[in-house]
């Protein structure tokens, strides 16, 4: 690169000999033109990793990244083994070791061979209701989000006795507090503020475990969250929203005061690299999918994450649904979620063949091994009493870090937030 930059700078200075006056502007420009490219000249080393990038993206500004990292990125089964944590797993090496789901009784809901048909007082329960004969309007994602899209695409809305039909726009959260969708899976860190701020939305069943990492570059001093207080770190989609929320969360579970120990800045996830190198930012809250292939190619390592076993007791994606359609509708609000949670569970017990059928329908991007590594860790379809309790310790530590500000009441808040149909 620097060679190409000196032949550009020797040329279009041999071209300008002519005249004096040109020469001189046209030096200013081709030296504002090396300052620019010089820049990208530091990050050289690393050029593939910003065609990674740019693979990945957050096109509803949901808080979650809609494909995956390149091709050809591998994935080393012999380091898979028992689970480690994120420090322990980058320290060592066995970065794969991470995505090594924690052993947790009671955490799976079981729903591999149960039969969505309509019990006959069921049919006439779902029948007095206004929206029996409606369309289920299943919010269409990608990656973990998927369920409803899954649920549909294996026939069992229909196997509830239901008739459905994606829809998309510029977030679940939007498309679901004004009924412009009945269910949908995402973050309770994008959903919970805005239901607490009478957005017309509440879960009704778990979807799976964390996503999400805080990320370093590999050869900063960086090794624990206690390492970047008095630093900036990136919430990619902003101040306020998930990424943000989490990881507040994560450096919260570590004594480190968000609000005081570290700046939170956002820069976008296609971004984040190059503040890195910059010095703008020391770390960034990035997708697990988004970030492998950089950790794989030694650029970016891992401090803490979701996945790390004091967070593998807690949702981080749930099922939503409109919570005024729920209310009116709790039946067929019931057979909505046993559609999308069975799907959950087919997509947890054949990690291989709902991995197949998410890339070859457009729902994941990238490397084959390195998805069907990540959707294991999640362990989809969450069991309800598992979903319930930690809702609830979510909405603790939201009300004791000031992320809910206008209701401290738990109970109050969970009334809000929890409709479990399934009970």
């Amino acid at each position: 690169m620097r060679d190409q930059v000196s032949k550009i700078v020797l040329r279009r200075g041999f071209e300008n000999k002519k005249n004096k006056g040109e020469r001189i502007m046209k030096k200013k420009k081709i030296l504002a033109l090396f300052l620019v490219l010089a820049m990208s000249c530091s990050m050289m080393a690393c050029s593939k990793k910003d065609d990674k990038q740019s693979i990945a993206g957050d096109t509803n500004n949901d808080g979650q990244i809609d494909m995956g990292t390149e091709d050809d990125v591998e994935v080393d089964e012999e380091n898979k083994g028992e689970h480690l944590d994120s420090f322990e797993a980058s320290t060592s090496g066995k970065w794969e070791a991470m995505f090594t789901p924690v052993e947790m009784e009671g955490r799976a809901i079981d729903m591999a061979n149960f039969d969505l048909t309509p019990t006959k007082e069921e049919l006439e329960a779902m029948k007095k209701e206004p929206a029996y004969g409606q369309k289920v309007l299943y919010y269409m994602a990608d990656g973990c989000t998927a369920g409803p899209t899954v649920a549909a695409h294996l026939g069992y809305y229909e196997e509830a006795g239901l008739e459905s039909e994606g829809v998309k726009g510029n977030s679940y959260t939007e498309a679901l507090g004004n009924n412009q969708a009945t269910v949908a899976v995402g973050h309770i860190a994008t959903m919970l503020v805005p239901i607490i701020n009478n957005v017309d939305i509440t879960f009704t069943g778990g979807a799976h475990i964390g996503c999400k990492s805080l990320y370093v570059l590999a050869d900063s001093e960086y090794e624990t969250t206690e390492d970047l207080k008095g630093t900036s770190i990136s919430v990619p989609n902003g101040i306020g929203k998930s990424d943000y929320n989490i990881t507040c969360l994560l450096l919260d579970a570590d004594g480190i005061n968000p609000q005081k120990d570290v700046n939170l800045t956002a820069v976008s996830a296609d971004a984040c690299l190059t503040a890195m190198t910059n010095g703008e930012i020391s770390a960034a809250l990035l997708s697990d999918t988004f970030a492998y292939g950089l950790v794989k190619d030694g650029t970016l390592k891992c401090v803490r994450s979701l996945l790390d076993e004091d967070f593998a007791d807690e949702n981080c994606c749930m099922i939503a649904m409109n919570r005024t359609f729920t209310k009116e509708n709790p039946v067929i609000s019931k057979k909505i979620t046993q559609a999308v949670q069975k799907a959950h569970a087919y997509m947890r017990d054949n990690p291989e063949e709902a991995t197949k059928m998410l890339i070859d329908q457009g729902w994941n991007g990238g490397d084959y091994e390195m998805n069907v590594m990540l959707n294991n860790s999640l362990q989809f379809g969450l069991d309800q009493d598992f979903t319930e309790v930690s809702l609830k310790d979510v909405v603790e530590k939201y009300v004791k870090l000031g992320l809910i500000q206008n209701m401290d009441d738990v109970d109050e808040i969970m009334s809000l937030a929890w409709t479990p149909v399934l009970d």
